[in-house]
């Protein structure tokens, strides 16, 4: 049984995964080195030494959650109460205890180390609406009692993280509920009186609250977008933006060679973090993009194929969130690079340096991973099994005939 389980498991998926981590790691190295030393005076391998920390405890967790069965989560009183229960609680918590960071009150300070508890809400959020509409399935379309009771949830921390303020993590949740919930076979009728009903309760506060909500800074970050060169721009709002486009123009194709980034010596802010794919582009050039890129992809794809794939609506609407997630994270934070949409500092997965986002990628993955195991485990011998069983008793009436 275990040679069975363990020939189940994807493992190109798991290649794709251990690559992006790896990469990621030499990237920070390179993108950190004059970053640690002239803005805080430590050593230059001082976030690659952490970043292999977090990998460490990456790979504690993303084992665990691989072999562990996904289907115990299903259990809603000894998993996802505390699950539910223990995201507001960590996030009420930020208001009494948080530590602000880029103007934001969104982190918990454990000694030289920073938790984000609304990335770990992320897999909260799958993992319920997975679980309840899973659950739901004989009355999907029911809706007072099968779609609106899981949103309360959803709104609750969705408002939480909103308030801190991080509208970027708030969106990301939202979008990638929104991917569950059109995955889990609710008709679209439905999802149509869905949507009406989301626009008529937020359109109304947006128009009276646009400029109240968000900051300034924040409505700079969408103006710039024109032109983040322009002379009230360059040296504020559009800083960050015209220096990723110079590290990026910089690389053409073959790229500088690694660890010969010019902005990355102090022109080009958070290097390590939300614009490491901009010294990729300015040291690997479009190799280095592409091949990030491709990986990334094929994480995406491959998830999403897996949720096609398993029978089970729990594994199915797991899969088909998390890979989402994996997604939406990487576009945003792409985009915000190349200047597509607005900055909203999310980092990019398994690449940006983070200890917070890599350990709950890390139990999100292995929670995929786990699922397409099953699948293919339950596809390859379970079905054979079947097969094998009606075989036999096919013969067993022909025998008892002649």
């Amino acid at each position: 049984m275990v040679k069975k389980i363990l020939k189940s498991y994807d493992y190109t998926l798991i290649i794709a995964i251990i690559l992006l981590c790896a990469f990621g790691l030499v990237m920070i190295y390179s993108a950190s080195m004059a970053y640690a030393v002239q803005r805080y005076q430590v050593s230059s391998d001082f976030f690659y030494q952490r970043q292999k920390i977090f990998l460490l405890g990456f790979a504690a967790i993303f084992l665990v959650t691989a072999i562990v069965p996904y289907k115990i989560m299903k259990f809603t009183k000894w998993f996802q109460l505390p699950m539910v229960l223990g995201s507001i609680i960590s996030l009420l918590g930020l208001f009494a205890f948080g530590e602000v960071k880029n103007n934001a009150q969104s982190w918990y300070a454990i000694g030289t180390f920073l938790l984000q508890p609304s990335e770990f809400v992320k897999l909260a959020v799958i993992i319920y609406l997975a679980a309840v509409y899973a659950k739901k399935q004989a009355y999907i379309n029911q809706f007072n009692k099968g779609v609106l009771p899981p949103l309360g949830y959803l709104f609750i921390v969705c408002v939480l993280i909103g308030v801190q303020p991080d509208f970027g993590t708030a969106a990301i949740i939202a979008a990638i509920s929104a991917t569950i919930i059109l995955a889990s076979g609710m008709s679209p009728k439905t999802i149509l009186k869905l949507l009406l009903m989301v626009v008529i309760l937020l359109l109304p506060v947006i128009l009276v609250s646009w400029g109240k909500v968000f900051s300034d800074e924040q409505m700079s970050r969408l103006e710039v977008l024109d032109n983040p060169f322009a002379k009230e721009y360059v040296k504020d709002a559009g800083f960050h933006l015209a220096n990723s486009y110079i590290a990026i123009g910089s690389g053409g194709v073959n790229g500088l060679g690694l660890g010969k980034s010019i902005q990355k010596l102090g022109y080009l802010p958070e290097s390590h973090t939300d614009f490491i794919m901009a010294v990729i582009a300015e040291e690997l050039g479009v190799w280095g993009v592409g091949f990030v890129i491709f990986l990334l992809g094929y994480v995406v794809l491959r998830g999403i194929y897996i949720g096609l794939q398993c029978k089970d609506p729990f594994g199915s609407l797991l899969a088909i969130g998390i890979s989402s997630m994996i997604g939406i994270q990487s576009f945003i934070n792409l985009a915000g690079v190349s200047g597509l949409i607005p900055l909203t500092g999310v980092p990019l997965p398994y690449i940006s340096y983070g200890g917070s986002s890599l350990l709950m990628l890390a139990a999100a993955t292995g929670i995929l991973v786990n699922v397409s195991m099953f699948v293919k485990f339950e596809k390859k011998y379970k079905n054979k099994q079947t097969i094998e069983t009606q075989q036999r008793s096919q013969d067993g009436k022909v025998f008892y005939m002649q």
